[in-house]
């Protein structure tokens, strides 16, 4: 948590902005009378929108910040209507999470408004919401965007100087080929198991489970991604259960007290997110606690009830990604790995026309994109890697192909770097190092769409901007080579 790398201090400074949002959404809640059980639906409502809406430029945020309610309300109101019919009820807020993961197809903002749409049903489960409090609930999350909207997009824009990396485009596929279809059935599965088994163990309580295996769900495509998720949301929960213990249960929802904690745990929710699910569904466990105190019913056994409904939702989507439709790590590891070297080589292909003479080209997206792409096959390799992973042989080659790929990484840095120089002149030994690249690139995964050069040949200039391009390209062909131990040589790509 406190290892993890935060380039410019942007988690701190949205983990910040959120609790100055978050804060700002209560109090406009309080102040207009509404009672506490509105008011806490209206700080979930900024929270969500503060930590789930990651749209790549701020007009788009913007514009799924304005969708929250649309999707958030209706599904809030019929929550509340069907809160005493039980069958009803289930079968609809199933309905309601396949929707929610199958809009994911349409990345960050189906992604955010189907986490929305969830969290609406969730919250009339945890409040007990009848219909006879729906204004006020309305009127809670109306304050509550608009005040989280003001912080974000007005007193403290973050994005503006530093905006979000464009996130990579979802795997693709037609029908249940698309991953976003194919985990809709699994997480509709899994969430229909925890709803039957919660409520086997609580009539009142049985939401914690479902609430489990929908967010085990949350940014995982493989069988062992979703595994490991469930295991840290676990490890998350029993931890953050035993700080309920000694911090929520002895302050018996003393206001100040806990309004302080709840802001402390806002932040911390926000900050580990990326780097730990695990301090992440800590401090989430920890907040529920803290307003379950300030509703009145908190108790240690409440507590282990909680602890007992995680391992049923965990269960769930264990029981789902190994049972229906299971997509395993090796598919989707194969397709990310085949898609960052894909980047690795446009990027050096627009690197070596820029030095070419070519000023159109430009590597520095390419970079970008590559930078993504490594990030998502992290979490694709995650599994392989864990320390509890049996299988040493995988877990070796696993780290062994993100060693590697770093390294492609740094080298494509450097490369794209020496291209910006407008000094950089073109050295004709360039040609055969980046044939030489291409040459091990189709050897990983076939024929590679476009070519980096196509420039003159001559006497080489030994300029330093070539001289350095060229040692880039040494050292990517070196990494690119070594790759083809682990992955197996030739498509289809293997760890």
């Amino acid at each position: 948590m406190f290892m993890a790398p935060d380039p410019g201090l942007f988690r701190l400074r949205v983990s910040l902005r959120a609790v100055l949002g978050v804060g700002l959404a209560v109090t406009l809640c309080q102040l207009a009378g509404l009672p506490l059980p509105a008011s806490i639906t209206g700080g979930l409502a900024a929270l969500l929108a503060l930590f789930t809406v990651g749209d790549p430029t701020v007009r788009g945020q913007a514009v799924t910040t304005a969708l929250l309610p649309v999707a958030g309300l209706p599904v809030l109101a019929l929550a509340t209507a069907l809160h005493t019919v039980p069958t009803l009820r289930d079968a609809t807020w199933l309905a309601v999470i396949f929707g929610g993961v199958y809009a994911r197809r349409w990345g960050p903002r189906g992604h955010a408004l189907g986490i929305f749409a969830f969290m609406m049903f969730f919250t009339t489960q945890f409040l007990h919401a009848l219909p006879g409090g729906l204004p006020q609930l309305y009127a809670a999350v109306a304050l509550s965007l608009a005040a989280s909207s003001a912080v974000r997009f007005g007193a403290w824009c973050v994005e503006r100087r530093t905006p979000l990396p464009a996130a990579p485009a979802p795997l693709d596929g037609r029908g249940l080929a698309r991953p976003a279809t194919r985990q809709a059935f699994q997480a509709t599965a899994a969430c229909a198991f925890a709803l039957t088994a919660g409520q086997l163990l609580s009539h009142d309580r049985w939401y914690w489970a479902v609430g489990t295996a929908w967010w085990i769900f949350v940014n995982t495509a493989s069988r062992g991604e979703t595994l490991i998720r469930g295991f840290r949301r676990v490890v998350g929960t029993v931890t953050g259960i035993v700080a309920g213990l000694l911090i929520a249960v002895p302050l018996h929802g003393a206001p100040a007290p806990t309004a302080a904690l709840v802001a402390v745990c806002v932040f911390g929710i926000l900050y580990t997110a990326a780097p730990s699910y695990s301090w992440m569904m800590f401090f989430v466990t920890v907040m529920a606690g803290l307003l379950y105190g300030l509703l009145g019913v908190l108790h240690p056994g409440l507590l282990g009830l909680r602890l007992a409904e995680t391992g049923v939702g965990a269960l769930g989507a264990a029981l789902a990604v190994a049972l229906i439709l299971p997509l395993t790590t090796h598919a989707v590891t194969d397709r990310w790995v085949e898609r960052a070297l894909h980047a690795v080589h446009g990027c050096t292909a627009a690197a070596a026309r820029r030095l070419a003479g070519d000023a159109q080209a430009d590597p520095a997206p390419r970079a970008a994109e590559l930078e993504a792409l490594l990030g998502r096959v992290r979490m694709a390799l995650a599994p392989l890697v864990h320390p509890l992973s049996p299988v040493r042989a995988r877990k070796a080659r696993a780290r062994q192909v993100l060693a590697l790929l770093d390294d492609c990484a740094r080298e494509v840095r450097g490369l794209a770097a020496v291209a910006a120089d407008p000094d950089a002149s073109h050295d004709a030994r360039l040609t055969a190092a980046c044939r030489r690249v291409e040459t091990a690139m189709e050897t990983l995964v076939g024929a590679i769409p476009e070519r980096a050069l196509t420039a003159h040949q001559g006497a080489p200039a030994h300029h330093p901007g070539a001289e350095q391009a060229l040692a880039h390209l040494n050292g990517l062909e070196h990494a690119l080579v070594a790759l083809a131990a682990p992955l197996g040589g030739a498509r289809p790509v293997s760890v």
